[in-house]
């Protein structure tokens, strides 16, 4: 089993966490260093050092549901040429709870999302 921290599209009830769905034993609420940005249909993370945080969920998931969120995220490993990177991250509320993330290394051009939380920007965008 793994811990991935979700934070846009993946979370539960949006639009793509049917991808992970078969594969999640347990899901928890968490928040992690980094800066939510908009690109479009969906939220990317950009790593930050400053006190900034992302909410989302972390999914406990099997082998080839990290598989099956690779190929979403259109992650190839370490030497690919990926969309996104899949690196290792802590929860800033509990330091036990670890795993991955997907982050996105070049966010110019795209606006912050404030607050740093995927749905209540979404509803704000909708209002």
């Amino acid at each position: 089993m793994i811990w991935v921290f979700v934070y846009g599209t993946l979370l539960v009830g949006e639009m793509n966490h049917q991808v992970a769905e078969p594969y999640v034993m347990k899901v928890e609420g968490g928040k992690v260093r980094g800066r939510l940005v908009d690109y479009g249909p969906y939220p990317a993370l950009v790593p930050t050092v400053e006190d900034e945080w992302v909410r989302g969920e972390w999914l406990l998931v099997t082998e080839p549901g990290l598989e099956q969120m690779d190929m979403l995220e259109e992650y190839y490993g370490p030497e690919g040429c990926n969309d996104y990177e899949r690196v290792w991250i802590r929860d800033a509320e509990r330091q036990e709870r670890e795993g991955w993330v997907y982050i996105w290394t070049d966010a110019r051009g795209c606006s912050p999302i404030p607050g740093g939380c995927w749905r209540t920007y979404l509803r704000n965008k909708k209002a």
